[in-house]
């Protein structure tokens, strides 16, 4: 009877629902248990490194159990809510429990250990969410922050786990005798496992593989730092330590400061910031232009007919302008391989507009913004701007953008250096518009003036290059009329 009622029980796993990312916060929940679903109900939202987004259940069933609580960040693959798709009872007693996750289930683990496959094995399909994969990989939860574990006690605790295979603590010590597994001279692992592997400097062809087809796991990178921790300090001195750093690391005052975890898009955010600092030589070029008659137009076209209904602001004809001026400059319009060494010139402009959101920064782009009509354009522009506002900006929305302009004057702020997205070849910055004393056919006058800057990445993009498409922008936004001349 047990085993039928376990049968019809369905694991929903944590997808990947961006490229790559290995883990996702649960920001809410929109079910409890006892509540019934259907195939396609949106059952959570998660935040991940790109943007927020809401999971739909791939199947029929009551729900049996929420694995984690709201707040919680999810490694990929594992499961995070169960249902009951038997059509039985509804089995609403797991929700008393619900702190402690998984006990309801008899004999196995409380859901503060990773939740494996074998509870959905024998089920029909895999659930995964409707256009993302799921690896069938052995993903599991990182220990949380304030629940720090002695390294020997955590990778002892879970190699027993690994696929069914006996405790192995014995082969941890003769792993430096049997490092290449099959002869390979790349170890398999995968891109997560690497840079663990390489923070801890651990040397993965001394490791010996556990997962499927010879993959090494975290675990097997744990268990290689454990043969060699206890070699350096007696095993009472090595706990020892752990002690006298903790208190240390949290001694600050909690009345008059206040620390907040940097996660999802401000995490990933900041990662690529300081990637794209440290790694692209930058080079920023200025020029402060009289955009009076940009912005009589700007009048005009809210005016018009044809934009009834549509967001137009001086941004959209800065948009504009920058198309026109990368048209007349393609090469500005391309990206870096370092792993080629070649220059990759883009015959599309996917323009990136940064949009500051409660959750942080983000850059959704603009498809193939180069053959849009202003019309069109403006369409885009005030779609892309409503979603980030929202909150529902997708990831696939803030991919493969190739230039970006960066809108500070609505802060106030005369310029900027921007800092160059990722991947991308330029940047602009856009100042705040002001009246200012300007010498306009021979008299000072008060003209409608801003200040523009261009960043842009020094391999790519040499000066002279860089001056062109910058001066064409700034000619276009002083005589707008060379949208037309230019096109």
């Amino acid at each position: 009877m047990t085993t039928m009622t376990e049968a019809s029980v369905r694991e929903f796993k944590m997808p990947d629902v961006g490229e790559g990312l290995t883990e996702a916060e649960i920001l809410k929940w929109y079910v409890q248990p006892g509540d019934t679903v259907t195939d396609g109900q949106v059952v959570c939202e998660v935040e991940t490194a790109k943007a927020a987004v809401e999971l739909p259940i791939p199947y029929d069933g009551v729900v049996r159990d929420l694995h984690f609580p709201e707040g919680t960040t999810v490694d990929v693959g594992t499961a995070i809510i169960a249902v009951d798709v038997g059509g039985g009872g509804a089995a609403p007693a797991p929700a008393a429990e619900q702190p402690a996750a998984a006990q309801s289930a008899a004999g196995r683990p409380a859901a503060a250990e990773p939740v494996e496959g074998p509870k959905s094995v024998g089920s029909g399909r895999q659930p995964v969410l409707v256009g993302y994969g799921v690896a069938t990989s052995s993903t599991r939860r990182r220990p949380r922050k304030g629940a720090e574990v002695p390294v020997q006690q955590a990778s002892t605790a879970v190699r027993p786990e690994l696929n069914g295979h006996a405790p192995a603590p014995a082969p941890a010590a003769p792993a430096p005798a049997a490092p290449a597994p099959a002869g390979l001279d790349r170890p398999l692992a995968k891109p997560p496992v690497r840079k663990l592997a390489k923070d801890l400097g651990v040397d993965l062809t001394t490791v010996v593989p556990t997962g499927p087809d010879g993959i090494i796991t975290r675990e097997d990178v744990h268990a290689a730092v454990a043969a060699t921790a206890p070699v350096a300090p007696e095993p009472s001195a090595a706990a020892a330590p752990a002690p006298a750093t903790a208190p240390a690391a949290a001694s600050y005052d909690t009345a008059r400061e206040t620390r907040v975890p940097v996660k999802g898009v401000r995490k990933a955010t900041a990662a690529a910031m300081v990637g794209s600092a440290f790694t692209a030589p930058h080079v920023t070029e200025f020029v402060t232009v009289d955009v009076t008659r940009t912005m009589k137009l700007v009048e005009e076209l809210k005016a018009d007919k044809e934009f009834a209904g549509l967001r137009v602001n001086p941004l959209l004809l800065i948009a504009k302008a920058l198309l026109v001026a990368i048209r007349r400059n393609p090469e500005v319009n391309a990206s870096w391989d370092e792993a080629a060494q070649e220059i990759v010139l883009k015959h599309y402009v996917n323009l990136g507009i940064a949009a500051a959101t409660p959750r942080g920064l983000i850059v959704p782009n603009i498809k193939d913004a180069h053959a849009k009509t202003l019309p069109q354009l403006a369409e885009s522009l005030g779609e892309l701007v409503a979603t980030a506002r929202e909150g529902r900006t997708s990831p696939a929305a803030m991919q493969g953008g190739t230039v970006t302009i960066t809108n500070v004057g609505v802060f106030g702020v005369d310029t900027g250096t921007p800092i160059l997205n990722p991947g991308e070849s330029a940047i602009l910055a856009v100042g705040a518009i002001k009246l200012q004393p300007w010498v306009h056919k021979g008299k000072v006058k008060p003209r409608q003036v801003t200040t523009l800057a261009l960043s842009f990445d020094h391999r790519l993009v040499d000066g002279e290059l860089g001056s062109k498409v910058l001066a064409d922008v700034a000619a276009i936004l002083e005589q707008p009329k060379r949208l037309i001349t230019w096109a």
